[in-house]
């Protein structure tokens, strides 16, 4: 049964609310961002005769075009604005575990129907942090050397259910849902074939899948939330393919008309078009029916206001107190020496040189003492006397370093200097000064990192909320939960007891732990905002540990 209002088909499976002529206001985040993957179609609905290409100007340059984007910070440029990522609050829960899966969004429709123009479009009236869009176009098979051949005369059937690769689609999907990272193919239309290097993508608290065939595998819809099917009149849908075509993927006039006759319109008719039926909401006349996509911004709202994660900081604070220290803290042993450190680093009058110098030492032993829970294997060496040795080499494949900044990268130094040609990423945390809770701002991982043993590096752990999710981010990249170390100068209790509730297999290791945070969650006695110390940048006034704006360790 179908609910029906000008310019917008209903199905009954989606409430049917006022359309709005504005997006509703959203509680939460005002900037938003978007990793992109794939193009197609035009943004404006223009005239048929202004889409076709100049008559009599001949075969267009060859461009090598795509389904990726550019290798750049996650941002959504449109023909307003540029929307930069918002940090990304926490999706786990205390126990470090998804408490609700990313809301994706199938947005299907034929060929040139504006499908991306309309994800584009609802991604900025959404107005939500860490969205996810993901083309079809990126998943078509590999093809076998004689359907090359049928591809460059155009005579392979590129819109039929069997050139798309939907295994991999729903295990990419999946995976997605799920908060993990993926690795995306890279398809060349110029050439028709996958590129070598595939896009990694992460962060989706929502996913806009989009693609002719997006509701033609019955396991893929069951992944989708949310079902749109686009409806473009078969003219316009011809024209943009024409131009789309001809100036973008280096195709002539009579190939692309030879193709649209042989294959786009029959599969558009036997595959396509019947999956409207299972579409939750139908939009007629694509990105220019703006009452369609305010009534899908509205309802995607509340389905995720529903989903929604709120972190009580002070439960959390409380939640561990008077329980022994877990068995995975190892604290370096307090030496009169390391104590001595200790007295001149928490010391506020100390000058910043001597602040600077003191630190650095102790990261050195921290590390060293870091190193010793690496696993090794025994081996044996001959000397230059020609003798035996029996001694130990380390059993795992590669140690990687991740520092969270700011305070975190003031420690790769040392743990150069003691790991030769180790490979360092980088993740940025910051606390939301309204609800006080950590959110991802930004990730730098090096490849085939989930076969490493990780040392994750942070000076001044106090809540253990940003460790926490820089642990989650490593989980998410296949990182193995017994192979992440955490590391940091200083650690109070409750941080201590925080990462080790969430994930009890990460070894952490410092150099001292203090028992308390004050009412603003700042170690007590503690050491002061480290960055501000080292950088020598202006201190918060309230003296915190933590610097202002950056993650509450």
């Amino acid at each position: 049964m179908f609910l029906y209002t000008p310019g917008i088909t209903l199905l009954s499976s989606v409430p049917c609310v006022p359309a709005m002529s504005s997006p509703p206001a959203y509680p939460g985040i005002r900037i938003s961002g978007c990793w992109a993957l794939g193009a197609e179609g035009s943004s404006n609905a223009e005239s048929l005769d202004r889409l076709l290409p100049p008559v009599g100007t001949g075969r267009s340059p060859r461009k090598r075009t795509t389904s990726q984007c550019k290798s750049e910070p996650p941002l959504l440029r449109t023909s307003k604005r540029t929307i930069y990522t918002a940090g990304r609050p926490p999706w786990y829960n205390e126990h470090g575990t998804q408490s609700k899966e990313a809301f994706a969004i199938g947005l299907g429709g034929g060929s040139a129907s504006g499908k991306t123009t309309v994800a584009r479009m609802i991604i900025e009236a959404l107005d939500v942090p860490w969205v996810v869009l993901l083309s079809m176009d990126s998943f078509y098979k590999v093809l076998t050397t004689q359907q090359q051949e049928q591809a460059a005369h155009n005579n392979f059937n590129f819109d039929h259910p069997d050139a798309f690769d939907f295994d991999l689609i729903v295990s990419t999907l999946k995976k997605l849902k799920q908060g993990k990272s993926v690795k995306v193919p890279v398809y060349d239309f110029t050439t028709h074939s996958r590129k070598k290097d595939w896009k990694t993508l992460y962060g989706a608290n929502v996913i806009i899948f989009e693609g002719i065939m997006a509701f033609a595998d019955k396991t893929l819809l069951e992944l989708l939330d949310m079902k749109i099917f686009v409806d473009t009149d078969s003219d316009i849908r011809l024209v943009r393919r024409l131009r789309r075509d001809i100036s973008e993927r280096g195709r002539d006039i009579e190939g692309v008309i030879k193709q649209y006759n042989k294959f786009v319109k029959p599969a558009f008719d036997q595959y396509i078009q019947p999956t409207m039926r299972v579409a939750d909401i139908v939009v007629p006349w694509g990105s220019g029916n703006t009452v369609a996509i305010d009534l899908i911004v509205q309802h995607m709202h509340s389905q995720l206001e529903e989903r929604k994660l709120r972190w009580d900081m002070a439960a959390l604070a409380s939640a561990h107190q008077c329980h022994p220290l877990p068995r995975t803290l190892s604290v370096l042993k307090s030496t009169p020496q390391v104590r001595g450190m200790h007295t001149i680093i928490r010391d506020k009058e100390t000058s910043r040189d001597e602040f600077i110098f003191y630190s650095k030492r102790l990261m050195r032993l921290l590390i060293e003492h870091a190193l010793s829970f690496l696993p090794f294997q025994d081996c044996v060496v001959q000397t230059p006397q020609g003798q035996d040795y029996a001694g130990k080499c380390y059993a795992g494949k590669q140690i990687t370093g991740v520092s969270i900044l700011r305070a975190g990268e003031t420690m790769e130094p040392a743990l150069r200097a003691v790991c030769k040609d180790v490979r360092i990423g980088t993740i940025l945390i910051q606390t939301n000064q309204l609800t006080g809770e950590p959110e991802l701002h930004y990730l730098r991982l090096p490849k085939d990192i989930s076969d490493d043993h990780v040392i994750l590096m942070d000076c001044t752990v106090s809540t253990g909320a940003a460790a926490m999710m820089a642990v989650r981010v490593l989980l998410d990249h296949d990182v193995p939960e017994d192979k992440i170390f955490l590391l940091s100068l200083l650690m109070a209790e409750m941080g201590v007891h925080s990462v080790a509730y969430a994930f009890p297999r990460v070894r952490i290791i410092t150099t001292a732990v203090d028992k308390r945070v004050n009412d603003l969650f700042r170690i007590i006695p503690g050491i002061g905002n480290f960055g501000d110390r080292y950088f020598g940048t202006d201190a918060a006034p309230d003296g915190s540990d933590e610097e202002e704006g950056a993650s509450t360790s």
